[in-house]
């Protein structure tokens, strides 16, 4: 897709699509991902957004930082948004682009008007065993030499492993994901392992007292599926399943989660329940 404007900024690539004077969204990726895989629904988003989305340091097009951890990523990014101009913004977080966006409005409160979550495990407890293929890549001895030689017919397996449907995976999805070491993605899970275990994601939201949007695929392979009932918890939360849909339902059902994150950020806008 083609980009309004992409730059360098804060650690971070940044790009930015739709009118400047649209309401902000920021779009966050999960582990080891990159700021493409949102590139299914950004078109839909920016025709009533000014959408922002990042490759977290380390991921994709951004160098490595120093600290994977989430609190410090999250850091970054309010860095950025600062740095932009850009706040209070909608905040919309992919796995465990979730947790950084969690952490950021733990940090920041101010620049986070409300809050998505897509595929976002809640606990640890809810984590399923990898599919075969990412475990083989991520898990030593095998791991760091086939990490290495990847290739992207590989990568788009491992995609597919974690979708339900049938899917297209284009070019740029399968570069960002080249863009990540092995020790930066397992450093990537390590800290995310880490946040969780310190408190689970609805008693962080929970306390946060957020308008929340949780997305789940009823067949996701990553994250048990029936946990993203624990989200009901949170006051202000709202969470949709979506029928025979996976981990990625950005790439896997595109126009049900554009239209589903439109209806909730103009119920926000709107102060509606």
């Amino acid at each position: 897709m083609t980009e309004n404007d992409v730059q360098q900024s804060h650690g971070m690539h940044v790009a930015r699509a739709g009118s400047r004077q649209a309401p902000p969204l920021l779009l966050i990726h999960g582990s080891g991902a990159s700021g493409a895989f949102w590139n299914p629904v950004v078109p839909a988003l920016a025709e009533h957004h000014h959408v922002i989305w990042v490759d977290l340091p380390g991921c994709g097009k951004s160098p490595e930082p120093s600290s994977y951890a989430v609190p410090d990523q999250a850091g970054r990014v309010a860095d950025l948004l600062d740095g932009l101009g850009a706040g209070p913004v909608g905040v919309v977080g992919h796995s465990s682009g979730g947790y950084v966006a969690t952490a950021l409005a733990e940090g920041r409160p101010d620049l986070v008007a409300s809050m998505a979550l897509i595929s976002s495990g809640p606990s640890l407890d809810a984590l399923l065993p990898e599919p075969l293929l990412l475990k083989v890549l991520l898990a030593p001895p095998l791991g760091p030499l086939l990490w290495s030689i990847r290739s992207d017919s590989m990568i788009r397996r491992g995609i597919s492993a974690t979708c339900e449907r049938a899917v297209e995976i284009p070019d740029e999805m399968v570069a960002g994901l080249q863009g990540i070491t092995y020790r930066g993605v397992r450093a990537v899970l390590r800290e995310n392992g880490a946040y969780l275990e310190e408190r689970s994601l609805p008693d962080r939201l929970a306390a946060l007292k957020l308008r929340l949007l949780v997305l789940f695929g009823a067949a996701d392979p990553r994250w048990d599926p029936a946990s993203a009932r624990r989200y009901e918890a949170v006051p202000n939360a709202r969470v949709e399943m979506l029928p025979g849909v996976g981990h990625v339902p950005m790439l896997e059902a595109p126009e049900k989660t554009g239209d589903l994150l439109l209806a909730f950020t103009a119920a926000s806008r709107r102060g509606a329940p």
